[in-house]
């Protein structure tokens, strides 16, 4: 039986459902809560972003931006529209650099938009700037 995985929007857990039972309205097994089965990415601090990549049986893709980045706000659909492709096999989030800056200055981003793919807890790949439709894919599509 194929598993999907997804993160709860409400209390950050992650959540292990079996693909045939999507369609039940499945909720969240720590907060009770119905699970965004859309995929799209959530916003993260910095705290949430290092428990996410501790605990996660699937890819990470985090998405480094900040609100007056033009090239960033470009990206964002896409970006979605990635995360949702990819639902219950990748999870998507995006962490804002302006307000949540301890991980950003720890991994050195000094350019954004940067996505970073992690799996297993450490970093698979690093891209720096906006990149679009199958160059998009080719950032996590290796890792899945």
């Amino acid at each position: 039986m194929s598993q999907a995985f997804f993160r709860c929007s409400s209390c950050g857990g992650i959540n292990r459902i079996d693909a045939q039972r999507l369609a039940e309205g499945p909720v969240c097994g720590r907060c009770h809560k119905p699970l965004d089965r859309s995929a799209a990415p959530a916003e993260v601090d910095d705290d949430a972003l290092e428990r996410l990549i501790k605990a996660s049986p699937v890819p990470v893709l985090v998405d480094f931006w900040a609100p007056w980045c033009g090239p960033c706000l470009m990206l964002a659909p896409h970006v979605t529209a990635l995360a949702q492709r990819f639902a219950g096999r990748l999870i998507v989030v995006k962490l804002n650099t302006e307000e949540h800056q301890r991980v950003a200055s720890k991994l050195q981003i000094r350019s954004i938009p940067t996505m970073i793919v992690w799996k297993g807890g450490e970093i698979a790949n690093r891209q720096v700037g906006a990149v679009m439709g199958p160059q998009l894919d080719a950032v996590v599509t290796p890792y899945l």
